[in-house]
């Protein structure tokens, strides 16, 4: 598969939480953990599960960061 967005890191799925409409899929990304909200259909859809490898792919035209 073939996508435009540059920043794609690769993980191991450790938690697919489920609420009303909405899923909260955090995914492993060599001992940072990062967390994406996505459809609980793209869940399904995708068969995500707790152990998969995953890639969480980041696009946006601006990234903003805080720090302490």
């Amino acid at each position: 598969m073939k996508i435009s967005a540059r920043n794609q890191l690769k993980g191991r799925i450790v938690e697919v939480a489920k609420g009303a409409t909405t899923a909260h899929v955090r995914i492993d990304i060599g001992g940072t953990i990062v967390t994406a909200s996505i459809t609980n259909a793209a869940v399904d859809d995708l068969a995500l599960t707790v152990g998969k490898e995953a890639y969480a792919v980041v696009k946006a035209s601006d990234v903003m960061i805080a720090i302490d």
